[in-house]
């Protein structure tokens, strides 16, 4: 008697998979597979993530346990952990990396029109990274110190949402200020960093593509005040001034004029110093956009907290 479809099944239906197919071909991911074909390889893994298993085998026993229905959520048949650890080594990721992409774009026209609290059309990023440790001899290619293995997680979120709109994983030892090198700017967004991520020649390029930066200001920056905008002191700012830079290096990789806004907190009364090159924005609407960059740090907490992994499923780089 038919009862419907699975509950998986159904998730599974709203996923674009004529646009999954097209990636597969144009990678050749299904190129001389007979066994495990890509999608199939995709589906396995959701359903290893949305019922929480925790390792290969824990997967091959769960499919093996319920083979009658397998064809009913679109597997053909129960694999071997053997089959899923070759295919998590050599299927090419790029083809999960890109129909990744395209779930998010879908995602983010959802969350397109809602409301941040700062008044902005623009878009806005905050751009921070997370260390996920590991085990050396398990992963010994993800290179971090001599006894220590490590991964970092590069994530550019889109605070309407909270949805990652790029991510890219790295060995440990890549520096945060390089996930930049990787980005394509995006004129009219508002990109939000840290510290870590000063470094002139950058943000220049971003300043040349029509892009906004908000970060903080390391406490050695060699520069002069060309000129002081009138501030309110009663909502913690102490200054808002024009800058140009003074270091030989800094003043040839960055010559345009930079914006400086020194804030004190008025609860905490620690004072933070803040570089832009938005000179339109109110100085309380560039503290606020700093203070929102918290959201991605939530992120990285939801991320650890909530996805129940507790082992990779594979350990190959390419895994």
């Amino acid at each position: 008697m038919y009862v419907g479809k699975p509950l998986f099944a159904q998730v599974m239906d709203f996923l674009p998979w004529k646009t999954f197919h097209r990636i597969v071909a144009r990678h050749g991911g299904d190129y001389r597979v007979r066994t495990l074909p890509c999608a199939e390889h995709f589906r396995i893994l959701a359903f290893a993530q949305l019922t929480y298993r925790e390792s290969l085998r824990d997967i091959e026993a769960c499919l093996s346990a319920q083979s009658a229905k397998l064809y009913h959520i679109g597997i053909r048949s129960a694999v071997s952990r053997s089959t899923l650890a070759d295919a998590n080594e050599g299927r090419d990721w790029r083809i999960y990396a890109e129909f990744a992409h395209r779930l998010i774009a879908q995602a983010r026209t959802l969350y397109a029109s809602e409301d941040m609290g700062l008044d902005l059309t623009n878009t806005v990023y905050a751009l921070d990274s997370t260390t996920i440790d590991l085990c050396l001899s398990v992963f010994p290619w993800a290179h971090f110190r001599t006894t220590k293995a490590a991964v970092k997680m590069h994530t550019l979120l889109d605070l309407r949402g909270s949805i990652p709109s790029f991510i890219h994983v790295s060995d440990g030892k890549m520096h945060d200020v390089r996930a930049l090198d990787l980005l394509i700017p995006e004129p009219g967004a508002i990109y939000v960093m840290d510290r870590a991520y000063v470094d002139f020649v950058r943000l220049h390029r971003l300043h040349l593509a029509g892009a906004f930066f908000v970060t903080r200001a390391k406490s050695n920056l060699d520069a002069h005040r060309i000129y002081s905008a009138k501030t309110d002191r009663s909502i913690g700012i102490v200054c808002d001034q024009t800058i140009a830079l003074d270091g030989f290096y800094t003043q040839r990789d960055y010559p345009v004029p930079l914006r400086r806004i020194r804030f004190k907190d008025p609860e905490s009364g620690k004072t933070l110093v803040f570089l832009t090159n938005n000179f339109t924005l109110p100085a309380a609407t560039i503290c606020s956009l700093y203070k929102s960059r918290w959201q991605v740090e939530l992120f990285f907490k939801w991320i650890k907290q909530h996805l129940r992994i507790q082992r990779f499923y594979g350990t190959s780089e390419n895994g």
